[in-house]
């Protein structure tokens, strides 16, 4: 479960940002700030639904679904294609956020 709600808080996070490039780089209107203020606040709080005994674990291991989102959203919204390797550190880094959430710990 803690992956779907990561790509779903990757997803809400990507998005919030989104609406202010689109604000601040495009020239569009201010009135995108506000869908990227409610956007980044559901971010916020899918990142208190991961089963974790810290939020420093859950935001760590949220970093590598991040990248790995923020390739999809480039793919599906802006419509570029990663190359091999943004597609080679993205795996890496889903693994490292494996890692770190799943790990045996001894506590």
């Amino acid at each position: 479960m803690a992956f779907v709600i990561y790509i779903a808080a990757g997803f809400a996070e990507i998005a919030g940002c989104f609406a202010f490039w689109i604000w601040l780089r495009s020239g569009r209107s201010g009135l995108w700030a506000f869908p990227g203020m409610a956007s980044l606040a559901l971010f916020a709080f899918l990142l208190t639904r991961v089963d974790s005994d810290s939020a420093g674990r859950a935001y760590a291991a949220y970093g590598g679904v991040y990248i790995t989102t923020s390739l999809l959203w480039m793919r599906l919204v802006e419509g570029r294609t990663p190359d091999r390797w943004e597609i080679f550190g993205a795996a890496i880094c889903l693994g490292g956020a494996a890692l770190i959430l799943f790990a045996p710990r001894s506590t």
